[in-house]
């Protein structure tokens, strides 16, 4: 693996340089502007009794909507403020609020997903939700309430494996033969490597490996596009039915499930250096780059008809975004500063677009023209994890040295 030395990280940031001047880009100003850190101060200031967690906003004046503890996106807004801790440490002398003060608020909001632990309706989302704790143990390795967390959430994702169908189960359904599973589960790979850490449990590793060696032959198509569920026959472990559930079509590409994959497979190359997972991300990243409309801006499906007009995703795009700075350092550990530098000039041109599209200082959230689900008629708004992914597209940014505060 590549170190990450100065020396090499300026190489870098010369290459990306000339990558983004060719293309006329840079990063956004919003990025670190004050109004982040004074945003979500004053929602994490305002802590509900009894507890909820911001979700997504109204579509008029960028409300938070709150929903109850046991929802795929609690951990979400508890993560940004463990971001905003980073970037406190990355940014003492910008106005990013103090370092210690925003860790305290990231463990005040954290504390009702605790109960979480022992009962939860979440299924496969349990990875989403553990985000804060695995934050936290990278502040305090030895934070037992987070161990413990890490560990539960863990053995919760893996009780849903079935060697069978060599996957971890996403959605409940009544027929028990019926085995569903969404590319959204590769994000929640990582607190399978997260609790491997701690207790050196080799079948988490094995879980992740399965899982993500099943979705790569079954959600993701030749062109690199990506299917958003797969449904397997339980007993045999065949592949039932592809389809979607918040995309276009069956044969559409649901964008933020192409970005869950960019990110999950650079995440299990780190994890594992099995090559295969790396050339799956870049698969996908080449289909992202492909199907990106020439302006920029991230529709919530790929394949949607242009009329009516169709909403974008401010959300997948934030994803992507880290998605591809996260790529980038894996083509760092190979030795493909070519390879790093067309990700990071990609990542910070689709930042710049999708924020001048986005940024709403007005508004409870920091971006808005979020798509939360599309079929259901919910877009247009302010999402938690669009965020969450906006704070950390800065941070990692800054720790690559392609930023400054």
């Amino acid at each position: 693996m590549v170190s990450n030395t100065p020396t090499f990280f300026a190489l870098l940031a010369s290459t990306v340089g000339a990558y983004a001047a060719s293309a006329s880009i840079g990063l956004p100003p919003e990025l670190f502007s004050p109004l982040i850190a004074q945003k979500i101060a004053t929602i994490a200031a305002a802590i509900p009794s009894p507890m909820m967690y911001p979700q997504y906003t109204d579509r008029v004046e960028g409300v938070w909507q709150y929903f109850k503890p046991d929802e795929w996106t609690t951990g979400f807004f508890p993560a940004t403020l463990y971001a905003m801790h980073q970037r406190a440490q990355l940014c003492p002398s910008t106005n990013s609020g103090d370092a210690a003060q925003w860790l305290q608020l990231g463990r005040e909001w954290s504390t009702a997903e605790v109960p979480l632990e022992q009962t939860n309706t979440l299924g496969h989302d349990v990875g989403f939700v553990s985000y804060p704790f695995m934050l936290e143990l990278a502040v305090d390795p030895d934070n037992t309430t987070a161990q413990a967390a890490v560990n539960a959430f863990a053995a919760d994702l893996a009780a849903r494996f079935d060697p069978i169908v060599g996957c971890t189960r996403s959605w409940d359904t009544a027929d028990p033969t019926d085995f569903q599973v969404i590319i959204d589960n590769m994000m929640n790979l990582q607190v399978l490597f997260a609790s491997y850490n701690l207790t050196k449990n080799q079948t988490l590793v094995d879980i992740a490996i399965s899982h993500a060696n099943k979705t790569m032959e079954n959600h993701i198509r030749p062109d690199g596009g990506s299917f958003h569920v797969v449904e397997y026959n339980a007993t045999t472990g065949a592949v039932v039915a592809r389809f979607t559930s918040q995309g276009y079509s069956n044969s559409s590409t649901w964008s933020r499930g192409e970005a869950w994959g960019i990110y999950g497979f650079s995440n299990m190359f780190k994890h594992t250096g099995h090559i295969d997972y790396l050339n799956t991300a870049r698969k996908m990243a080449a289909y992202w780059i492909e199907n990106t409309p020439s302006d920029g801006i991230i529709p919530w499906d790929f394949n949607a008809p242009l009329v009516p007009p169709r909403p974008a995703d401010s959300s997948a795009a934030m994803i992507a975004v880290n998605g591809f700075l996260l790529l980038a350092e894996q083509e760092l550990s190979v030795y493909n500063l070519v390879g790093a530098a067309t990700y990071v000039a990609e990542a910070i041109r689709m930042l710049r677009l999708n924020t001048e599209l986005a940024w709403r200082p007005q508004w409870q959230s920091l971006l808005a023209n979020g798509t939360v689900n599309n079929p259901e008629h919910n877009n247009l708004t302010g999402i938690v994890y669009g965020d969450y992914f906006f704070v950390t597209a800065g941070n990692q940014l800054v720790e690559m040295g392609l930023a400054s505060c």
